[in-house]
């Protein structure tokens, strides 16, 4: 699609929903549609997943499809009911009267989406702007060629081009895009590119919602079952090779059970993937070279515990433990995006606070304890990084 086909397909959307034409139960009509849709074509998907990032089966269909599917689910089943007008109380200024909130859609509403769950994280959004009445443009990554492709091909079967439709390109066909007027903003991806498309909202006060990354600390208490903590950190990290805005990026235990859950860590690695992860159907891969290159990068000069193998050729990097780097390091100020994790420990309370405030404001926080008060405490700290980072922000 050339620019100028691509700018009429916008005018047609903004012309739709002016008209305001798409009723709730055509959109219900059509979510249906979708879902029937997905189900027709989940062989495609799945081996669109598989090209763009090794993923497989069963965990395409856990993080991707699964959560699409009860999406649409929710949606189909509460929409009618989250559409009536609500009666409210008035206030004393417009007194006597009768106060309803009305739903009602933004308008046109731009999504722009990630490649680490290149499916997921592009019909979720899509799914709730459509229920809501809005006409939508997806701009998918095109470092996943083969998902965007098959989403295409899945939304142009579904929705007519004024309600919905997929833009594949790069990054100066979402240049173009965030050139124009839209009355939505929905961006997933990192801090960097999220702070260009804030400026370019904000220069029509387009309302926006920005899904960005961050460093997720997993705190460790004594006291827990160290092997199924183990398994959840496992499987928390290493699930799409490290890819993940929430995964834990680091650890941070108490010392007295560091090196049991060093040990049971390797092992549950091993259990899950084997002794040979390269080889190993269930052990995805890196996105793209650049990619690979910034990750090699941080490993430098760091005290590698277990894995640490690198293949270029199959943009594969082994799952790897990295043992008490350095606090000034990129390791520890950046967040990872990979199969790296690095294990640190503390032997009071303060230490957690020291090596939390270090980093900004996290995404997602994990604890594991027994304790209560342990809890609590921590969780008293995430709220204080929270309000601070809404000051700074202000």
């Amino acid at each position: 699609m050339d620019y100028k086909d691509l700018d009429t397909v916008i005018e047609s959307q903004v012309k739709f929903v002016k008209e305001n034409s798409n009723s709730v139960s055509n959109r219900v009509n059509i979510l249906n549609s979708l879902l029937l849709a997905i189900k027709h074509n989940e062989s495609k998907i799945y081996r669109a997943l598989k090209e763009d990032l090794n993923k497989h089966e069963f965990e395409s269909f856990l993080t991707e499809i699964l959560l699409v599917k009860k999406e649409i689910k929710l949606f189909i089943r509460k929409l009618k009911n989250w559409s009536k007008k609500k009666k409210v109380k008035g206030s004393i200024l417009n007194f006597p009267s009768q106060n309803y909130l009305i739903p009602e859609p933004y308008g046109n509403v731009l999504i722009i989406t990630p490649w680490n769950y290149p499916f997921q994280l592009s019909l979720t959004p899509l799914i709730g702007a459509i229920a809501a009445g809005n006409a939508v443009v997806i701009k998918p990554s095109e470092l996943a060629p083969s998902t965007s492709r098959v989403l295409k091909e899945l939304i142009d079967s579904v929705f007519p081009m004024n309600i919905a439709t997929v833009v594949e390109g790069d990054a100066d066909v979402a240049k173009h895009l965030l050139d124009k007027k839209w009355d939505y903003i929905f961006f997933t991806g990192s801090t960097r590119i999220g702070k260009i498309i804030a400026e370019k909202a904000a220069e029509n006060l387009t309302p926006i919602t920005l899904e960005l990354g961050g460093k997720s600390p997993c705190i460790v208490d004594s006291g827990v079952n160290i092997d199924k903590v183990a398994k959840r950190i496992v499987s928390g990290k290493f699930v799409n090779c490290g890819q993940t805005c929430i995964a834990p990026d680091y650890i941070v235990v108490n010392q007295h059970v560091k090196s049991n859950l060093v040990s049971a860590i390797k092992e549950n690695i091993i259990k899950t993937f084997g002794n040979s992860p390269i080889d190993s159907e269930s052990y995805g891969r890196i996105i793209n070279i650049d990619n690979l290159n910034r990750i090699k990068n941080v490993l430098k000069n760091q005290k590698v515990e277990f894995g640490g193998k690198i293949s270029s050729d199959r943009l594969y990097i082994e799952p790897t433990i990295i043992i008490d780097p350095d606090m000034n390091s990129e390791i520890m100020n950046e967040e990872i995006f990979g199969p790296i994790l690095p294990i640190l420990s503390y032997e009071n309370e303060s230490e957690i606070k020291d090596i939390i405030d270090n980093n900004p404001t996290p995404l997602a926080f994990y604890i594991f304890s027994k304790n209560q008060t342990f809890i609590d405490k921590l969780k008293a700290q995430v709220r204080i990084l929270q309000n601070r980072a809404k000051v700074l922000s202000a």
